[in-house]
């Protein structure tokens, strides 16, 4: 079983995928659970600063990957992800300490610094021929990761707080320490190095090429994005569901998500077409959204988030491997992280325009227009040209 793990993912991509697991555990327990909790009993601060906090994570997050996929393909991935994690530490480490309100902001900060070039990495290491496949094994494991940091803190928390920071501290350093094993190659080190002028005018003309892909991009990010802020009060007030009850639902969702990860990334790789599986994935989560938004009994619910979680593992794999054939080979830091940079958009856009929505028109409105959104995009790629999908597009 082993040998078979290590010919489908290889060594290497074993490794980056345990870290990523440990990074994105802290990340999820932090934003979550702890950082929440923590800076308001245990530092006093208040929710609009923690607020402000998250949103810096995520904005360096977000606005970093395109510097770190530029300088992953100049210096070696040892280094880039060794300096990231290092800053991830240090934002962990600073957080008993930072009573005062920019330095609570800061270590939150510092903290997205480090999740960037893991994930960077991650993607510049799929194989080819098994894009999809990998692609839904790394998200398993990001969803593992960030599923449940939340609730092994949630747990710990009721007992000691202290004992929660140094478990995250602890995860934080081990990723850190197992980043010394890392290759010590550049992202594109098989590729020759061209000019700079020369590798901005082959990414032009990529991005001009994939101008097609940019709608689902920013939409599908800004669409899961609208519904953060509006689930929990919509699942009490509409769906009349009590915590555990909600709990559940987002389990349904995330255990149907995992499981469906990697045998469909293998189907698509498989059947070679990557368009259909986008299609159907879009399409019914516009639907299961629409239906969702009717607030119908728990049973349905529970259905209609099962169909969800079904839905993003089938287009996510492929969407992945589709973006892949626009990476350059030569540039393959640079173009994944204009690439993460561009969805990042979307996610920062969509929980603003969904807690906005939700004021003016209530909160099933945000579950109907986010539904909408997916929709659209499915109708859209049903006339996306042929060509594109194509796995040979990215390599000529």
């Amino acid at each position: 079983m082993t040998t078979i793990k290590l010919r489908l993912f290889g060594r290497e991509m074993i490794l980056f995928a345990v870290i990523l697991l440990l990074v994105e555990f802290v990340r999820g327990a932090a934003l979550i659970s702890f950082l929440p909790i923590y800076g308001e009993k245990s530092l006093g601060l208040s929710l609009d600063i923690i607020g402000i906090a998250v949103t810096a994570h995520y904005l360096t997050d977000t606005v970093l990957k395109m510097v770190i996929g530029y300088l992953l393909d100049r210096f070696s991935i040892r280094f880039i992800v060794h300096i990231g994690l290092l800053a991830s530490l240090t934002g962990i480490f600073l957080i008993p300490f930072a009573e005062q309100p920019w330095l609570f902001i800061t270590a939150a900060a510092l903290y997205g610094v480090g999740i960037s070039p893991i994930w960077i990495v991650c993607l510049t290491k799929v194989s080819p021929d098994r894009r999809a496949m990998q692609m839904g094994f790394l998200y398993t494991i990001w969803f593992i990761g960030i599923g449940a940091g939340p609730i092994a803190s949630n747990l710990l928390m009721d007992h000691s707080r202290s004992m929660t920071y140094y478990l995250l501290l602890i995860m934080v350093l081990l990723s850190w320490l197992l980043a010394l094993f890392i290759t010590n190659k550049r992202a594109s080190e098989a590729a020759p190095t061209l000019p700079l002028r020369e590798q901005y005018a082959i990414l032009k003309e990529r991005l001009r090429n994939m101008r097609l892909l940019l709608p689902g991009m920013v939409l599908q990010t800004m669409g899961a994005g609208m519904l953060v802020p509006v689930l929990p009060s919509f699942a009490e007030d509409q769906l009349g569901m009590n915590g555990a009850q909600y709990s559940m639902l987002l389990l349904a969702g995330g255990v149907f998500t995992v499981i469906g990860l990697i045998p469909l990334g293998r189907l698509s790789d498989i059947l070679g077409g990557k368009k259909w599986f986008l299609v159907l994935g879009f399409g019914f989560i516009g639907v299961a959204l629409y239906l969702l938004s009717l607030a119908p009994p728990l049973w349905e619910c529970m259905l209609l988030t099962a169909i969800l979680g079904l839905s993003y593992a089938t287009l996510l794999p492929a969407w992945n491997a589709l973006l892949a054939n626009y990476v350059p080979p030569a540039q393959q830091g640079l173009g994944w992280g204009i690439f993460s940079t561009v969805e990042g958009i979307g996610g920062m856009i969509g929980p603003v325009l969904g807690g906005t929505l939700a004021l003016w028109q209530g909160q099933s409105a945000v579950l109907w227009y986010s539904g909408i959104m997916y929709a659209v995009i499915a109708l859209f790629y049903i006339w996306f040209p042929f060509r594109a999908f194509h796995d040979n597009h990215g390599h000529r």
